[in-house]
């Protein structure tokens, strides 16, 4: 028999065995079975900090960053002067927009290692971030007074330069050869002429903001209706559905159900394609607000960035004006509900308070708005925090 200070040390050093493992699994970015063996060297011993810190980059890694924060937090409580515990939570803050909060954690970094120069960067960086936050909110303006930038744009004073050889809107009609035209153009890596895209965002940006936040959609007996998930700026990945499925129209209407930009490195040729195509036949196809059509995550993930290189600085803007115009949420004949996140945190929620919901602002951090475009699915029965730190995670009944 052994006892129990035995067991004790053979827990420990299997659970380090164990560790190394997942180091192993992590090198080789098999992220899910790291944070699965991180999780049995955690079961085995508890109280090593390095282990909890480990598993919380693991869900870094796989934008988890709410069980980053957890396990980052619990690794501090184990160990208060364990630098990387403080490392990791701030780097899942700063991943998440939350600025202030990641600022107080590389702050604690520096204190108790001063020359880790990984640190020092992301000190300045959160710092820099923080004192943007702080002059944006010192000159914010209530949401009733701020004056649309899209008010301010008059596309039709833009001349064409002669030169230009890309695709022309003639008038104020969107056509399919123009698209045609546009999308080769773009598979070429060439850029629309700016006065074609204010024309275009503008006018989706009207025919958004007429539409409730719950769109009601009728499919006739014996039509198709064809629902798309995240395109996340894969410009030609978009191509190769319309070349599956076909461009489209009234007879083959589609649905792209929100994360039309960030992280893909064509984010504007997707969402200009997209817009044109509503432009040209507004039945044509549908668009719901996704968790990356807003500043905070374009901010991180690469939409501004890309948006301000290829155009320019009023585009960003522009953008984020017209994704708080985006419908949340779409019923298909009565009977499927279409919504980018999930469901909510509590029982009762109702269509009709969907239907009530102010949507054009950027999304809250908690609440209905919140958890439509946020809430994920999870194995186990029930609900439980997000993963990724925003709204919860839920599972169908």
């Amino acid at each position: 028999m052994t006892s129990m200070g035995e067991t004790d040390v053979l827990d420990a050093e299997r659970a380090e065995e164990i560790k190394l493992l997942a180091n192993e699994a992590f090198k080789a970015n098999k992220f899910s079975q790291a944070i699965e063996l991180y999780s049995q060297a955690i079961e085995l011993n508890g109280l090593n900090a390095v282990y909890w810190a480990n598993r919380a980059f693991a869900h870094t890694k796989l934008e988890e960053y709410g069980s980053a924060v957890q396990d980052a937090t619990k690794a501090i409580e184990i160990d208060p002067k364990y630098s990387k515990g403080y490392y990791r939570r701030g780097a899942a803050y700063l991943a998440m927009g939350k600025f202030k909060e990641a600022l107080k954690d590389f702050q604690q970094v520096k204190r108790i290692s001063p020359n880790d120069p990984d640190a020092t960067k992301k000190l300045k960086e959160c710092e820099k971030a923080v004192q943007k936050l702080r002059f944006e909110e010192a000159i914010a303006v209530h949401e009733s007074e701020k004056r649309s930038i899209a008010d301010a744009i008059d596309f039709r004073s833009i001349d064409v330069e002669p030169q230009y050889n890309g695709a022309r809107i003639e008038g104020d009609t969107v056509t399919l050869d123009f698209l045609k035209k546009m999308m080769d153009d773009f598979k070429n890596q060439k850029c629309l002429h700016k006065r074609y895209a204010y024309q275009i965002v503008l006018q989706t940006r009207e025919m958004l903001r007429a539409m409730p936040s719950l769109v009601d959609i009728t499919v006739s007996d014996g039509d198709h209706f064809t629902v798309c998930g995240d395109v996340h700026g894969q410009y030609f990945d978009l191509l190769n559905i319309f070349e599956i499925n076909g461009f489209p129209s009234q007879e083959n209407p589609y649905l792209f159900n929100g994360d039309f930009v960030d992280r893909g490195s064509f984010s504007l040729e997707v969402i200009l394609t997209l817009f044109a195509f509503k432009c040209m036949c507004p039945s044509a196809i549908y668009l719901a607000r996704g968790n990356h059509e807003s500043k905070s995550m374009n901010k991180i993930y690469g939409f501004e960035g890309e948006v301000r290189s290829k155009l320019s600085d009023t585009f960003v803007e522009l953008f984020a004006e017209v994704f708080c115009c985006l419908p949340l949420a779409h019923v298909i004949n009565n009977k499927v509900f279409v919504v980018h996140g999930g469901l909510f945190s509590v029982d009762g929620v109702k269509l009709s308070q969907i239907r009530e919901i102010d949507r054009f602002c950027e999304p809250p951090e908690e609440g209905l708005m919140c958890e439509l475009l946020w809430s994920d699915p999870q194995p186990q029965l029930g609900r439980g925090p997000s993963k990724r730190g925003w709204a919860f995670l839920l599972v169908q009944m």
